[in-house]
């Protein structure tokens, strides 16, 4: 029950809004099966099922009934189904584009009630701090607003102050969360596929530190040193000296913003915007490994002499090389038309998902087929990274966090660009960056570098058998050895089945043979053992690693 897993009874106000808000979009049925209802009848609180919300509820499809919940329910709800609008290969298209409604807006707070706040947080008045300060907020967010400010030498820069007293809220939310993701897993098998518990750990995780703004800075810092080099590219500086984990306050930035590019004159070159925008967002994702993950118009200025300005890093996302290697053949078989490349590397990340690889592959080659002959510059990229993951939705399979944040901010980038320039060609601009990246995964360096992980892993491996074959054997002599044995459909996998008996069967005759012989031939000198004994003993190890291969392979 819900009610028993409540940390603490101060959560239970917010259950009772959380479930009122959902009945009046009516999802009734869903607090009944979540046990919110139970719960707060337990706690003696009264729950009134009269539907008082808007009027046309009734007239909603359930997207959009969820999204119009979603944002009553406040900034926590909001973000997540920010956060759900990345992930098409879990949810149809007409549930992504609700959630991709949501905005990240809210009444402003007045500046008298985070007055107290910022003076805490700058360690003085803030008419101590700068010359000028507008109490009048250029944006007002569900986390934070922003205030302009001047400093005393005249430096224009922008306050990005968390709202007082939400944090509390934010953790209650992620609280009950977690709980109802629980709940939905155990009992309500036909969302299990969507895996609850997997999101809220990644959005909470995602979500704290947004709270904090010193790590926004960080991230901020992190980008700009990749750009050093490229002064087309324009960063924030962070003003440490009065950021913290309520307060950043970075340089403002006197451009166009990128939903207003109607404004951009004849001083802009249309055409390099949109490619010095795509060249940076590639470079992030495919040569860094760390990037903004929500580049969209909101978070973009367009600066004098054709520059970009790249604002708000509070949500990043990270690609590990091997994880690089994989988009860019996964890209490359896009460009290709390569159906064997793009399968094998979608059946890998879907590994430890159940599905039928044969199906999955047979219809990605379909897909792929579908694009043979068309000109590589008529090709919607986006379109077909959506009708891609599509794909993995309808066989129940989900991509890994990290991809699911760069494929959204790749398609993203994509209407960036097509906004700017109508011939934007996202392949030709990502085509260098596949080409170095699938260079260097092979070059001898990285090949070196690899093996040497390879052989560390391996001989860290061996150093660990003898002490893990004595605790099997203590387990064995204090009798509480078990052995598991799973057994799939027969019919799907007789082959399999029998293939895994008689290698296993050949595998334990060979060991017992090996250890047999080991003690046969082991000759006791005293305190010492025989070279003999000692390769029975490597024939023994030999013997249970054969025996491990054997069963392995025999169920591939």
């Amino acid at each position: 029950m819900l009610w028993e897993a409540l940390g603490a009874a101060r959560d239970l106000g917010r259950v009772h809004d959380i479930a009122a808000v959902l009945i009046r979009y009516g999802f009734g049925d869903l607090v009944q099966r979540l046990g919110m209802a139970q719960a707060l009848e337990r706690a003696g609180k009264v729950l009134h099922l009269h539907l008082n919300g808007p009027q046309d509820v009734a007239r909603l499809e359930p997207a959009a009934r969820v999204r119009r919940a979603l944002e009553e329910l406040g900034p926590t709800f909001v973000k997540l189904g920010q956060i759900l609008a990345t992930r098409g290969d879990l949810f149809p298209p007409e549930w992504i584009a609700e959630f991709g409604k949501l905005q990240d807006a809210a009444p402003a707070v007045p500046f008298a009630d985070i007055r107290a706040q910022l003076t805490e947080d700058l360690g003085e008045a803030p008419e101590a701090v700068f010359a000028e300060l507008d109490t009048a907020p250029l944006a007002a967010a569900s986390l934070a607003q922003v205030h302009r400010a001047r400093l005393a030498d005249g430096t224009a820069v922008v306050l990005k102050v968390r709202r007082p007293g939400i944090r509390p809220v934010i953790e209650a939310d992620l609280r009950l969360l977690g709980r109802l993701a629980e709940i939905v897993e155990a009992e309500a098998p036909d969302l299990r596929r969507y895996r609850p518990r997997e999101i809220v750990r990644q959005f909470a995780q995602s979500l704290r530190r947004e709270l904090d703004f010193s790590a926004e800075g960080r991230n901020a810092e992190r980008i700009a040193a990749s750009f050093a080099d490229h002064p087309e590219i324009v960063v924030p500086r962070i003003h440490w000296q009065w950021t913290g984990e309520r307060l950043n306050v970075q340089d403002f930035l006197e451009g166009i913003p990128g939903r207003n590019v109607a404004a951009l004159n004849a001083g802009f070159d249309r055409r390099l915007l949109a490619r010095r925008g795509a060249t940076a967002v590639l470079k992030m994702m495919l040569e860094d490994g760390f990037f903004h993950a929500d580049p969209h118009q909101g978070n973009v200025f367009y600066l004098p002499d054709n520059r970009l300005g790249f604002i708000d890093f509070g949500m990043v996302g990270r690609l590990p090389e091997q994880r690089r290697y994989e988009v860019a053949e996964l890209l490359h078989g896009l460009v290709d038309r390569n159906a064997g490349m793009v399968a094998g590397v979608l059946l890998g990340w879907s590994s430890d998902t159940e599905g039928d690889d044969a199906a999955l592959r047979d219809e990605i080659e379909r897909f792929v087929d579908e694009y043979h002959g068309v000109p590589l510059k008529q090709l919607d990229f986006g379109a077909m990274l959506a009708d891609m993951v599509g794909i993995l939705r309808e066989h129940g399979l989900a991509l890994p966090p990290d991809l699911a944040l760069m494929f959204k901010a790749f398609i993203t980038l994509e209407g960036l660009g097509s906004q700017l320039d109508p011939d934007f060609d996202i392949a030709a601009e990502a085509a260098p960056f596949l080409r170095q990246v699938l260079v260097a995964h092979h070059s001898p360096e990285a090949l070196a570098r690899r093996g040497w992980s390879a052989l560390t892993s391996a001989v860290d491996l061996l150093a660990g058998l003898p002490h893990d074959l004595g605790r099997l054997l203590r387990t064995a002599r204090r009798g509480t050895l078990r052995v598991e044995v799973e057994v799939p459909p027969l019919k799907a996998f007789g082959d399999r089945l029998d293939r895994a008996a008689s290698r296993l069967t050949i595998g334990i005759v060979t060991a017992a043979l090996i250890v047999g012989s080991s003690i046969a031939l082991t000759v006791d000198r005293g305190n010492s053992t025989s070279t003999v004994g000692l390769l029975g003993f490597i024939g023994a190890v030999l013997g249970g690693l054969w025996v491990l291969v054997s069963v392995w392979r025999g169920g591939r």
